[in-house]
Order: C-alpha cells, then structure tokens, then sequence
C-alpha cells in the first residue's frame, strides 16, 4: 500500500510539473525574433557607388594599348518610381537578394549588385602601345597623353556593371544593448559578410570609331565583404544600410561585335546600400 501511495504522489508531482511548464511557455512564449534558424529573407533596393582609377588594356586584330589610371562614375538615378515600376526595375542601379538562416546567427545568400560603371569622357591620360590612324579622332597631347574623346573611346557597364555573388554572412541583435523593449515590434541587428561572385556586365562601348557594341558577357570575377544595420518591424519587415567594398578582375570585357576584340581592367568598388525586404519563419 506504501508503494502504491508513493507511486500515485510521484505521478501526479510529474504531471503537475509538466502542466507548470506548458503553462508557463504559453504565458512566456519566446519571441519571434529571438531566433533566425530557418528563416528565409528577401531584399531589394538602391546603391551609389565609387570606383578607384584603372588600367584599361584594349586589343583586337591591329590595335593593343592600355589606358592608365582611367577615371569612372555610377550614373544614379535618385529617388525615382522606377525602383517600384515592374518594367523599369532593371534600369536604376539596384540590389536584390534572397538569404537563408542557416543557424540563428548565419545566413547564406545569393544577390545581384546592378552596378554602373561610366568612364569619364575627355579627360587626358596616359597611354602606351598603338592602334590605327592616331590623330584622326582629337585625341593625340603631348607627354604620350590622349584626350577620351568620344570619337576616340566611349566605355561603360551602364546595362550594368552586374555583381552577381553568394554571402556568408553574420547578424547579432543590438536590441539589449539598447534596451528595446519588445524585439516583435521593433528590432535593431547589425550584419558583417563576405562574399564571392562573377562579373556578367551589358558593357556598352564604341572602340576606335567602331559599331557601338552592348551585349552581356561573362567578364570576370570579384569578392566583396560587407557591414551594415537591419531595422525590423512587427516581425516581418525590414530595411537594411550596408556599406559594401570589395575587388574586381575582368579580364574579358567584350568590346565590338568581332570576338578578337577584348578589354580588360581590374579596380576596387565601394558600395552604399539601402533596401527594404521581408523575412519569414519556412
């Protein structure tokens, strides 16, 4: 009979315990954005962009010759609808970006950084190696020097200087540092990645008074690394700041319609970024 009574004490303790704490986790559920893991993520928004000097190396059947220390742009379009216009989205410079939580800290993610790249025109460089009929498009200045004459070169990725990459990347919630009180109404992290990719521009050129060409082309390669703040509201929505930099190599820059024709250049970028996107539980 002891046993018995013993026996009947222990399982209604149990099942008093595991009441209290189902209880107690409907009254004290964690937060929605206590946790990332399995999470997926979805940005799009604008870039400005700067771009350190660059050689540029041209070739083709009767030409080789490199430019020195060739100065370039963005070509922003401010705040414009086409950011939102379906059939205009392509046209400003822009970011889109799709990620995963691979654990409640890091995400993995593919994106496309729509870059423009725009060589500035009459300016006077330095230059070596030959081509045809030098003089014949106003470029010729003393000191071994051209004018960037637009007869002479014009030299953009403006359909764009497209980035396309995967990040590995690390977020931390600053709310406690800050104490924010409710996480689900208003949550602020920081994010630190690095990422890796391929360059696929629309390189718009005209090359010695050649047939201006523009086409897509696999031109190179380029890594990056990233660090920003991502402002979420009521759980889902989100706007994210990053400052982006990173190294880029194409050395296949299609220039005119004749394959032998080529270009390329290597230079480093600096990004800022401002996007607005949506993250949600898989």
């Amino acid at each position: 009979m002891k046993k018995l009574i013993l026996f009947v004490v222990l399982v209604t303790f149990c099942v008093g315990q595991k009441s209290y704490c189902q209880d107690s986790k409907t009254t004290n559920p964690d937060k929605y954005t206590k946790h990332n893991k399995g999470k997926m993520y979805i940005y799009w928004g604008g870039n400005r962009d700067n771009y350190t000097k660059s050689n540029i190396h041209f070739k083709g059947a009767d030409y080789d010759f490199t430019l020195y220390d060739v100065v370039a742009e963005d070509k922003p379009k401010g705040w414009h609808i086409d950011y939102i216009n379906p059939g205009r989205m392509t046209i400003p410079q822009t970011n889109f970006r799709i990620g995963y939580f691979i654990t409640d800290h890091y995400n993995i993610s593919l994106g496309v950084d729509h870059m423009k790249y725009v060589m500035e025109q009459n300016r006077a460089v330095n230059y070596s190696g030959y081509y045809p009929n030098p003089g014949n498009y106003g470029e010729i200045l003393p000191n071994n020097q051209v004018l960037l004459t637009e007869d002479f070169l014009t030299f953009e990725h403006t359909d764009g200087l497209n980035y396309v990459n995967t990040e590995f990347s690390r977020v931390d919630d600053l709310s406690g540092l800050l104490k924010l009180p409710n996480t689900d109404k208003f949550q602020l992290n920081i994010t630190e990645g690095v990422g890796i990719g391929v360059l696929y521009p629309k390189t718009n050129a005209k090359v010695l008074g050649n047939e201006r060409h523009d086409d897509f082309h696999i031109s190179g390669y380029g890594v990056s690394a990233k660090v920003g703040l991502n402002f979420t509201f009521f759980k889902h929505f989100f706007i994210q700041t990053e400052l982006k930099g990173g190294y880029i190599n194409m050395n296949d820059i299609r220039t005119t319609k004749d394959s032998a024709d080529s270009a390329s250049q290597e230079f480093f970028f600096l990004q800022r970024i401002i996007a607005v996107g949506g993250i949600f539980q898989l």
